[in-house]
């Protein structure tokens, strides 16, 4: 028999073993194109999900989606985790939510595809869930085409202000919000 494996084990460990230095930061300092996409994490009452860990994928500015090496730089001699260069944008990022729930992500616009993918890990979760983050709603988006309205809100974030956007997560509804719409990969 195997030791459980961190999907099959309910727990509140990811705040420690997941996260990594700058895992939030996928632009490079300073920037120009660099936006900020923030929001909570809720649960079925509308509660915050303090331990909750979220991963973010995307394609670059310019289409690719093949990423750079980076994210997880080591110290040679120490090995501890350093985290990103610096300078390299690597299109992932893993990101810590805060006592309240709340997260924030500095990334690049994604070129080629609408979206910013997602997954949640959280208590409660015996296996992750997938989402997406539409920056704006691009009209002829297979997935959004297929949802009613109230639905396809969950997946389009909010512009706040000029490169600041909000996206929060629902785990589940709560007959005055909707569920965010997860998607289901096999």
């Amino acid at each position: 028999m195997l030791p459980p494996t961190p999907s099959q084990t309910i727990g509140p460990f990811y705040g420690f073993a997941l996260p990594f230095p700058g895992g939030a930061e996928l632009a490079p300092p300073g920037d120009p194109a660099s936006l900020i996409v923030h929001g909570y994490v809720h649960d079925g009452a509308g509660d915050p999900v303090p331990d909750a860990l979220l991963e973010f994928w995307q394609a670059a500015p310019d289409g690719s989606r093949t990423g750079a090496p980076g994210s997880l730089r080591r110290d040679q001699a120490t090995g501890a985790v350093l985290g990103r260069d610096g300078v390299a944008f690597t299109g992932f990022g893993r990101v810590a939510v805060d006592a309240d729930g709340h997260y924030a992500l500095r990334t690049l616009p994604p070129g080629g595809l609408p979206y910013i993918s997602v997954c949640v890990f959280a208590r409660g979760l015996l296996h992750h869930l997938y989402t997406r983050v539409y920056l704006s709603d691009p009209g002829d988006d297979p997935l959004l085409a297929s949802l009613e309205p109230k639905r396809r809100a969950t997946l389009l974030a909010v512009p706040e202000r000029e490169g600041v956007y909000r996206f929060d997560i629902r785990l589940q509804g709560d007959g005055t919000h909707e569920e965010t719409v997860f998607l289901d990969f096999r």
